[in-house]
């Protein structure tokens, strides 16, 4: 673990558990403060909330329970971790009912608090507490990252207008929802948003998709039918894809938009289009304008207020807040026990490049909770390879001259021999649990023993004298 700011606190009137807690943090690099009494941590937390709160539930003359309802009152949200004996487990139920994050019973596993430790200051950072930020999250929009509090800036400004909004960016980078949250905090969030998929309606249908038709229109048309631009009169509607609108088509969506008018299929009545348009495409307009294959008036027409969703490649740092999402939204969705999202976890998913964005960041931690089981979530992607397993110097010397432009298998191998015994090193031959090598290489504890035997490694204290050392 990292150091973090502000500390974790620790409040048990028992000065041999405090001791023992703030040496196992501490050795995990985490800065801490402790309490012996409820109302002594009180003063200080309304000075400056911490981080993370580790809390005896039966303290004398001001409870746990009473120190949590306290807290509950303040609009500062603390994870609390509450130490239980066996006969206060009922107490430290009611507790998590209330909104703790988790209950030890004693004695308990150090390796079970620091992971519980980790969770809540992964749930605080996604709340945003530390800076008071409340952009973290809107809706299903989350993040924190400069390209997020841009965006939502720029949502912001328009979204009470009635300005056509292009939305740009690559497949998957939530286009759809940020329609949806232009719409929720508009001027017409009481009228019906009206999506339409540009790239699933045949070619023959558009114009009937999209203003309707009377019957007897065309062979088929047994009846009228209410297009896109009536079924959102007097509210928005959200062309998904439009850069797939065929070219011979976009006139007529051109002069509706222009206009303001269109007419149904075989009927001679002009109607008023009162809609607010917001338009999406993961393609470049502005290319498909040189290249023939979308009208250039059509464009400008679209582009009176151009969004740029950067991919999240590019917002690396709101990986750890939309994992911390979808972690609490998807165990609900698929009744599953809710799983750890662990630090290592979190590294793992920032060093990939998500080429399929949130929705695929969504699918990966979906299929992760299922197999979690409510244990430690594991994520089954490739090693990034520009992506450094630590900052640490390497345990074995490495040639620090001209390097090839190709490594060969021997290379290939000694490389993976020696960062392997770095991360053993680092970890001082951890093998299972928070912080231990598997987690850190994003493997399971199986696989790298394996690893381990195969490669003969050994821990240099455990060599006989006088032995190589691998």
């Amino acid at each position: 673990m990292n150091k973090i700011d502000p500390p974790v606190c620790i409040v048990d009137d028992d000065f041999s558990i405090r001791e023992s807690i703030e040496s196992l943090l501490r050795a995990a690099g985490i800065q801490v403060e402790s309490y012996c009494s409820a109302k002594e941590f009180l003063a200080r937390a309304r000075v400056e909330p911490p981080g993370c709160l580790v809390l005896d539930v039966d303290l004398p003359g001001f409870s746990g329970l009473e120190l949590q309802r306290e807290l509950s009152r303040t609009d500062v949200h603390i994870p609390i971790i509450f130490l239980t004996g066996h006969g206060d487990i009922p107490m430290s139920v009611r507790a998590i009912k209330a909104g703790a994050l988790e209950f030890l019973t004693k004695p308990f596993d150090p390796e079970d608090l620091l992971d519980a430790i980790q969770e809540g200051m992964l749930a605080r950072e996604y709340r945003g507490l530390q800076a008071g930020d409340s952009s973290v999250h809107s809706g299903e929009i989350v993040g924190a990252s400069s390209a997020y509090r841009a965006l939502r800036k720029r949502i912001e400004m328009v979204a009470p207008t009635d300005s056509t909004v292009l939305i740009q960016g690559e497949t998957g980078t939530g286009k759809e929802l940020i329609a949806h949250e232009i719409h929720k905090i508009s001027r017409r969030k009481d009228q019906p948003l009206v999506r339409v998929n540009c790239a699933s309606i045949p070619k023959e249908l558009f114009e009937s998709e999209f203003f309707g038709h009377v019957r007897g229109a065309f062979t088929g048309a047994i009846k009228d039918r209410v297009g896109r631009f009536e079924a959102a009169h007097g509210g928005t509607l959200f062309l998904d894809e439009v850069g797939e609108i065929p070219m011979e088509l976009q006139s007529k969506l051109l002069r509706a938009l222009q206009e303001k008018q269109y007419e149904r299929v075989g009927d001679e009545r002009t109607k008023r289009a009162d809609v607010r348009i917001i338009a999406a495409t993961n393609r470049a307009l502005q290319q498909e304008v040189k290249a023939g294959r979308f009208r250039e008036d059509l464009y400008y027409r679209l582009n009176v207020f151009p969004l740029q969703v950067a991919p999240l490649r590019e917002r690396r740092e709101d990986i750890a807040l939309l994992a911390q999402y979808f972690v609490g939204m998807l165990a609900k969705e698929l009744k599953c026990p809710k799983p750890r999202l662990t630090e290592a976890g979190v590294a793992r998913l920032q060093s990939y490049e998500w080429p399929g964005n949130i929705r695929e960041l969504r699918n990966v931690i979906e299929r992760a909770i299922i197999v979690a089981r409510g244990n430690a979530l594991e994520f089954d992607l490739p090693m990034a390879i520009s992506a450094p397993v630590s900052t640490a110097a390497p345990a074995f010397e490495i040639n620090e001259g001209a390097q090839p432009e190709f490594l060969t298998e021997p290379e290939i191998q000694r490389r993976e021999r020696e960062n392997l015994y770095m991360v053993l090193e680092k970890t001082g031959w951890k093998i299972k649990g928070a912080d231990g090598a598997a987690e850190l290489l994003g493997v399971k504890p199986t696989t790298l023993i394996s690893r381990i035997k195969k490669m003969g490694l050994k821990r240099r204290d455990a060599m006989p004298s006088g032995s190589p050392q691998s």
